[in-house]
């Protein structure tokens, strides 16, 4: 299992952005996809997660950040609008299998991550 973020550049304030999650060697049915970002010296947060229950979005990015898949669920966007600088950070996706977990928006109940993508806003 495999994912594969891309998609993070460097955008101004007010930007929007899609990034991109790539899985090889399996699908996202029967898990859940979520979106993760980091900032040096803090802890990794959760943003937004799909799963079978629905959809959780952290209070920081909503109604600005959605998360879709593609017909073939092998590969999870995040769309990003009206970005401010403090979205900067490296963005994550991870999964986890359905049943696995009971926070999906926790990182430590995700099993499979993906490398990151940065993304710089500036003012």
């Amino acid at each position: 299992v495999q994912l594969v973020e891309s998609g993070g550049k460097l955008v101004q304030t007010g930007q929007s952005l899609r990034l991109s999650c790539a899985a090889s060697g399996y699908t996202f049915d029967d898990h859940a996809v979520g979106w993760f970002r980091q900032v040096p010296g803090k802890e990794r947060e959760g943003l937004i997660c799909l799963s079978t229950s629905g959809i959780d979005v952290a209070d920081s990015v909503k109604g600005r950040f959605a998360l879709s898949l593609d017909d073939a669920q092998t590969t999870a966007f995040l769309q990003m609008n009206n970005l401010r600088p403090d979205d900067t950070g490296v963005y994550y996706c991870a999964a986890v299998s359905e049943g696995d977990y009971n926070d999906c928006l926790w990182p430590a109940e995700m099993d499979y991550w993906g490398k990151g993508t940065p993304v710089l806003v500036s003012s």
